[in-house]
């Protein structure tokens, strides 16, 4: 996908734009695990997620003047937004309807045009796609590899700063942030295990994998909106079908008990798809005792309600 010296270059792109966001190995997770968890905070970039640093590193590469176009459930948008703002090139985002309010402000306050199609992501993809071709755009994927460069990034910053990890626990949306973490520790020559989390309600690369080849799951029905993707990317199974050790599924009542612990523990607030990862790992809690583990809050931007009703103990309704 990219070079270490390519990585270095995205490095320099991104921190024209952003710090590097802190690692840190907190106590009370650890006594909650059973184990030393680190947590890289990717909820501390300028758009509250990860995906801000693969948006840096396409404009950057493609220079697309002429405009662009995306489908998202946000990160991905805010991202592109981010970005293009930056750049000066103009930037129009499909989400579904009934996506994150919040999210949705946060794009048209970046400067995007906002347009809502469709029942979920993968709807909003095909209109994204359709709209590009009628009105000349460049029509930009959830999955790239400039994204994965961009994506990559934190991966770097993580192994940098943390030794010796023996896994780390990540969710799939799409797939960029997995694939990122997967490359950038074959190019450092580390034997850390990479592990993929989904929701059961939005299973298809968990499936993927147990099939062998890229099997859609029928369904995306999760509040973990970030992860909700019914057909996985042929080009990302690609990559974790050879380098994840696996891909776990947890329900959302673990989500929720996830998000939930990142405040109680942490003092930070975690969207559902940023909590998917920490779920994984504190189910597989046993098969890591005494071991070094990290996840990835890969972001932060949970609508208020939803929120709410985490923190009162419930589990919100799939969007």
């Amino acid at each position: 996908m990219f070079t270490l010296h390519e990585l270095g270059e995205a490095v320099g792109i991104v921190r024209d734009a952003i710090p590097p966001t802190p690692a840190y190995r907190w106590p009370l997770l650890a006594e909650r695990a059973g184990l030393e968890v680190w947590v890289k905070h990717e909820n501390h970039t300028p758009t509250g997620a990860f995906k801000v640093r693969g948006g840096l590193v396409y404009m950057a590469r493609r220079r697309a003047a002429g405009g662009v176009i995306g489908a998202t459930r946000g990160n991905h948008g805010q991202s592109l937004a981010f970005a293009g703002r930056g750049a000066g090139v103009p930037v129009a985002i499909v989400v579904p309807h009934g996506n994150s309010a919040e999210k949705n402000r946060a794009m048209r306050a970046l400067g995007a045009e906002l347009i809502e199609h469709g029942h979920d992501f993968d709807a909003a993809r095909a209109e994204a796609g359709r709209l590009a071709a009628e009105r000349r755009l460049e029509m930009v994927p959830s999955f790239h590899p400039h994204l994965v460069q961009g994506v990559a990034t934190y991966a770097l910053e993580l192994f940098q700063t943390v030794r010796d990890l023996d896994a780390v626990y990540v969710p799939i949306g799409l797939g960029s942030g997995v694939c990122g973490l997967i490359r950038t520790r074959d190019l450092l020559g580390l034997r850390t295990e990479i592990v993929g989390v989904v929701t059961k309600g939005a299973p298809a690369y968990a499936r993927s994998m147990e099939a062998g080849r890229v099997v859609g799951s029928g369904q995306a029905r999760t509040f973990a909106d970030g992860c909700a993707v019914r057909v996985p990317d042929p080009e990302a199974f690609a990559v974790i079908q050879k380098g994840a050790a696996r891909v776990v599924e947890v329900d959302d009542d673990a989500v929720a008990d996830a998000i939930r612990a990142f405040h109680e523990d942490t003092h930070n607030t975690a969207e559902g798809a940023g909590a998917v990862g920490l779920a994984g790992l504190l189910q597989e809690r046993d098969r890591l005792r005494g071991r070094r583990a990290a996840t990835i809050l890969c972001g932060g931007n949970i609508d208020r309600p939803v929120l709410a009703k985490v923190l009162a103990g419930e589990t919100p309704a799939p969007f």
